[in-house]
């Protein structure tokens, strides 16, 4: 199946670089997407014969395949819409998404039942609709880079099709500890694992995510990783010249005239301090718990009641799974009741923003005084990464010890316990009054820590270890 005219260079994840959108005429418009992806296959220039595997997502993506509209360097899989919706919603984000980032109420959930082996079966057939993409477009001895925990089956798949490719999977989230993982029934676990030991390399954002993956491995399938695949680690950091210069556009400084109208000033004159946090409304990122926290330092540190605002920007994550909606109301509820506790006639604690603006992002990073980062887990968490890079005066990071980025990070954050409310409110207050100058250092040698590895490099390097 070799193809001597195929891709030397091939990247597979679930969301591709280019999305499509129908008009009501019925034309298609085209939409970039950015990120390390992205940046890295930049990088490596046109002549190096990169493609990019990824699924058509919803009805213009199907559509822009059918009439065979497409980006050079793009292949898009026009996978069955049931197929992919149990793939992705079923399994991906509702099983393996879950356990990674140890979300179950485990009274009640996870429950494996026959409805779980139906949507098992669709994963396995979106992985493979992969599989035979990647094996029909790769040249001989191709490097094929597999993106995270909704392809994990491709790199056996693909092993078993094409021997010949250097073959790499890169987990995007957290790896769960052994006694979470095996959540998984036992068959479906080792399948999980299994998959990924197709590939010649495994590569994770952490040394931790790393280790819980090889003792995985251990203790579902016995000692020793019998593949030979090799372990590595690329901790992602964030795009310093884009980010520095998209955050001086005119309508970012737009978004920050409007943010510190809102704002306000404090009743002394001067100007209110601002705790920003920026995040999807993702279960993991643990916003409910900072907006208690917030509250909690409000009821505990009265002195600081018109004299601080929290900006929260929390955009719409899933919204097709009912967790998820129903989280996103949760977080509405609790900061009304603080705004509605707090709140005075010249000022509102917190200014929740639900509608996704990277540029209003931007401008929440530039002004920000703390930056509230505590996620249950995550992977890596790219905002405590790009805050220090764009804060025009310095901003002090409260970070989650169960951030991917507190591994570079934690040295220079105040670090917090992201299920203990209170203590995360104390840690507010240590923040918000700490020295000018002491915040200053900090946040130059977060910026320098969370720069290391842009993510062009980040790519270049997980290719370069492939040959190795």
């Amino acid at each position: 199946m070799a193809s001597t005219h195929g891709a030397h260079i091939l990247v597979a994840s679930n969301r591709g670089p280019v999305s499509y959108a129908l008009d009501e005429t019925g034309a298609l418009t085209a939409k970039r997407g950015g990120g390390g992806l992205v940046s890295g296959l930049s990088a490596i220039g046109p002549e190096a014969g990169a493609l990019w595997v990824c699924s058509a997502l919803g009805d213009g993506d199907r559509e822009a395949v059918r009439r065979g509209v497409g980006e050079e360097g793009v292949r898009m899989l026009d996978i069955d819409a049931d197929v992919h919706a149990d793939a992705y919603n079923g399994i991906a984000n509702s099983a393996l998404w879950f356990v990674h980032h140890m979300l179950y109420q485990t009274p009640l959930e996870p429950v494996f039942d026959a409805e779980f082996r139906r949507q098992w079966a669709a994963y396995e057939t979106y992985n493979h609709a992969f599989a035979q993409a990647l094996a029909e477009e790769s040249a001989e001895g191709a490097a094929v880079l597999v993106q995270d925990y909704h392809l994990t089956l491709v790199p056996r798949m693909l092993r078993e099709l094409r021997p010949d490719l250097r073959i790499g999977h890169f987990s995007h989230t957290p790896w769960a500890p052994p006694d979470y993982f095996r959540l998984l029934p036992d068959d479906i676990a080792a399948q999980v694992l299994g998959g990924i030991l197709g590939a010649d390399r495994a590569a994770f954002l952490t040394q931790r995510w790393a280790d819980a993956f090889t003792d995985c491995c251990h203790a579902v399938l016995g000692p020793g990783i019998p593949s030979g695949t090799r372990i590595g680690v690329h901790g992602l950091g964030a795009d310093a010249d884009f980010l520095r210069e998209r955050s001086h556009r005119p309508d970012v400084d737009e978004r920050m005239a409007a943010l510190r109208e809102q704002i306000g000033a404090a009743p002394d004159g001067g100007a209110r301090k601002t705790i920003v946090r920026v995040d999807r409304t993702e279960l993991s990122k643990n916003i409910v718990r900072g907006l208690l926290a917030y509250r909690q330092l409000l009821e505990d540190r009265p002195e600081w009641r018109e004299r601080v605002v929290h900006v929260a920007l929390a955009y719409p994550s899933r919204q097709d799974l009912k967790i998820y909606r129903d989280y996103m109301d949760e977080v509405q509820r609790v900061a009304d009741d603080i705004n509605s506790r707090y709140g005075t006639p010249g000022w509102t604690p917190v200014l929740l923003h639900l509608k996704d603006d990277f540029a209003r992002s931007l401008a929440a990073y530039r002004l920000a005084d703390v930056a509230l980062v505590n996620p249950i887990r995550d992977g890596m968490n790219l905002v405590a990464k790009e805050v220090p890079v764009v804060s025009d005066d310095g901003c002090v990071l409260v970070l989650s010890r169960e951030a991917g980025a507190y591994e570079e990070l934690g040295e220079d954050a105040i670090t917090v316990n992201p299920y203990d409310v209170c203590g995360t409110a104390r840690a507010l207050h240590e923040a918000l009054t700490m020295p000018l100058d002491e915040r200053a250092e900090r946040t130059k040698r977060l910026a320098a820590a969370a720069t290391a590895l842009p993510p062009a490099q980040w790519f270049l390097d997980q290719l370069h270890a492939l040959d190795a």
